[in-house]
């Protein structure tokens, strides 16, 4: 029975999302949506194993309210900015004596792929096939029936730190949970987001979140890039904090309610009482200032986009543009900033409605919220991975299951 429920978790610094799905007809149903401050979370890792099991705890005795067992099937995203993503390319000899390509080939190409140096505390958490070449020639999606000689794969490896895996997976055993699959979150998100025609065009999807940013690079209906930095929203909260001498506290509701990402288009007349947000604190200051600061840093944050796309020579390239979605996505002015940035064409994204069972509403403003789109996106990626859609067939192009890699942590 809990294979008909999905669970979506999205594990960040300053909030735990949680989507849940059942299987009607194929597609998924949204049952519930949750969210519950983190405690013993930090950019994605544990570092207070009872504050995390209580605050991770609480999700899922909402989602047992659902039904008991949609617990036992929980997708993770994985937000750490310690998470690596590196070329790799696996060859091997076709094996059967007509040379036609079967899964088993495949399954070994891609195995050969794995095969990259890595550090003892590393762990691999994705292998995504880019593209298959058979005797020379590239540019195959799906070599399976073809012919040759000689089968390789053009693969981006993702890894990850293992001791931050294992600090997950112990919280969510320890409050009776179980993972289905880990996924690392820009892909979580773009799965939620883009659609074909985005991917096909060229896009880069830019997820700021509370305390890191993420980035995923697709063109040509494949993923070419992607990226994790330690910096977030959170960071302008801080600056606020530093450069206006208040409470961090005082300075996020400063953020959230008179913040702009273009300090242009504000005012610079136009005034703030300090008092309001901080009652100890005295005097004011010009709205534009803060803009000035929130725009700094944000600058930032796209610098470290640009830096990638110029990596994968896609900067300024991409017919798509860019889709900013996380909570930092709210700020006024932030597509503006974006364009001027990046030299792209910029908006904000939400959850793609059209994969989701039609029937069912109420949860609507989670649909249109840049903050759940990697809840959500975990869900749907989880129904790939169950092979819920009608015709059998998920969007993803990655190999095997990550129920595989779990097995290594079980005793």
């Amino acid at each position: 029975m809990g294979k008909d429920f999905i669970v979506g978790l999205d594990i960040g610094t300053s909030s735990i999302k949680a989507a849940v799905a059942e299987n009607k007809k194929g597609y998924p149903v949204l049952r519930g949506v949750f969210a519950e401050p983190s405690l013993g979370l930090q950019r994605g890792s544990v570092f207070d194993l009872t504050e995390a099991s209580q605050s991770i705890g609480r999700v899922l005795s909402e989602i047992r309210k659902i039904h008991r067992r949609a617990v036992k099937n929980i997708y993770v995203g994985i937000g750490t900015p310690q998470v690596k993503v590196q070329s790799s390319k696996g060859v091997v000899a076709v094996s059967r004596a007509d040379n036609e390509i079967y899964r088993d080939d495949v399954d070994r190409v891609v195995r050969a792929s794995q095969a990259i140096n890595l550090l003892p505390n590393r762990m691999i958490i994705h292998t995504i096939t880019r593209d298959f070449v058979i005797d020379g020639i590239g540019d195959i999606s799906d070599p399976l029936g073809l012919s040759g000689n000689r089968l390789e794969v053009n693969a981006l490896v993702v890894d990850a730190f293992t001791p931050h895996i294992k600090g997950l997976i112990k919280v969510i055993d320890l409050v009776g949970g179980e993972i289905g699959g880990l996924v690392f979150a820009p892909l979580a998100s773009s799965r939620s987001v883009l659609s074909k025609v985005q991917k096909d065009l060229g896009t880069v999807l830019v997820d700021i979140g509370f305390g890191t940013t993420g980035m995923s690079v697709y063109e040509e209906n494949r993923l070419v890039g992607l990226g994790k930095f330690p910096v977030g929203a959170h960071n302008i909260s801080k600056d606020l904090a530093v450069g206006l001498k208040i409470p961090l506290l005082a300075a996020e509701n400063l953020k959230l309610n008179y913040g702009s990402a273009m300090s242009r288009e504000v005012a610079a007349r136009e005034m703030i009482e300090l008092k309001k947000f901080s009652p100890e604190t005295h005097g004011s200051v010009s709205r534009r200032f803060i803009a000035e600061i929130i725009e700094a840093r944000l600058a930032e944050i796209f610098d470290f986009v640009n830096n990638e796309l110029k990596l994968i020579g896609r900067a300024g390239k991409l017919a798509g543009g860019v889709v900013l979605v996380g909570g930092g996505a709210k700020l006024p002015g932030i597509t503006e900033l974006a364009r001027q940035e990046l030299k792209l064409f910029s908006q904000v994204g939400f959850t793609n409605q059209n994969e989701w069972f039609k029937e069912v509403t109420g949860f609507t403003e989670a649909m249109e919220d840049p903050e759940y789109v990697n809840a959500l996106g975990l869900v749907l990626w989880g129904a790939d991975q169950e092979h819920w859609w009608p015709t059998s067939q998920g969007a993803s192009n990655f190999m095997g299951s990550m129920k595989d890699f779990l097995s290594y942590f079980k005793p």
